[in-house]
């Protein structure tokens, strides 16, 4: 992607980001590549969906009249903020979709602790199509369809390896778009790699922090855990004042409410 495509898909995987922690994100991937998959096949849907020409009420429309009561109401969502962007081409949009899609599965490893394996699992089945010449021929004939191609990864991987790993190849060998299948792979480590480079710190404060206070919080953070630290920011006037902020299993409470309790167990104590 180049341009206002490269731009808008950052943008995009930032929004996707901060809401990791919503209802429905477990499930989000799934929806966007069966989405991905009918736009796949519909090319002037695609093409009326990414033409900035049209008007947005046109376009979110569509998005609404599609797919609302088809899929959840955070995979909608992630489809209005696509559409909203500008991109340079129809099939941007679409690779920006899968690439969400991708995304949201390796969040969801990434919570469930096989991030790990899966990008070792990926890793792996490069090489595995690097020595492969008959492996490579079967995935990527266009003779085959896009099940079959994705049924054969699922018979390699049956129960060796995560779930993330089956689902990620098991749409991409289908949906190579002119692409080599072993830089379709590749892109896939790195994205995973991505992935694991990435900190999210829950941040909760009394009101909301402007975007200079952010960046400060963002960067202090990351040059902390020696990773790139994004933060969600969850506003609670419970707390008082300061800031309360969670990566992981660490909690860094600098609250006004943490400080008072403090002091009403020091004086009771």
């Amino acid at each position: 992607m180049l341009g206002s495509s490269r731009e808008s898909l950052a943008a995009c995987q930032e929004g996707l980001d901060a809401r990791r922690q919503e209802s429905g994100f477990a499930q989000l991937a799934g929806e966007l590549f069966a989405v991905a998959g009918i736009l796949d096949n519909e090319s002037p849907l695609l093409t009326t969906l990414a033409d900035s020409g049209q008007p947005r009420s046109v376009r979110n429309g569509l998005v609404q009249q599609l797919f609302v009561g088809k899929v959840g109401d955070l995979a909608v969502d992630v489809l209005l903020m696509v559409v909203d962007r500008r991109w340079s081409s129809a099939a941007d949009l679409l690779m920006a979709i899968e690439l969400l899609a991708d995304q949201a599965v390796f969040t969801v490893a990434e919570s469930d602790g096989t991030l790990d394996a899966t990008e070792e699992e990926l890793f792996r089945f490069g090489r595995a199509l690097d020595a492969s010449s008959a492996l490579q021929m079967t995935l990527t004939d266009p003779a085959q369809s896009s099940a079959v191609k994705s049924a054969v990864v699922g018979d390699l991987l049956s129960g060796r390896s995560t779930r993330a790993t089956a689902e990620v190849l098991g749409y991409a060998v289908g949906h190579l778009h002119g692409r080599r299948i072993d830089s379709v792979v590749d892109d896939l480590c790195a994205l995973a790699a991505k992935q694991r480079e990435r900190v999210v710190a829950e941040v909760k404060v009394a009101a909301p922090l402007d975007e200079a206070q952010a960046s400060r919080l963002a960067d202090a953070l990351t040059r902390l855990k020696g990773r790139t630290v994004r933060l969600n920011v969850a506003v609670d006037p419970s707390v008082l004042g300061g800031v309360q902020v969670k990566i992981g299993d660490e909690v860094i409470d600098g609250t006004v409410s943490a400080r008072m309790e403090q002091a009403r167990r020091a004086l009771l104590g």
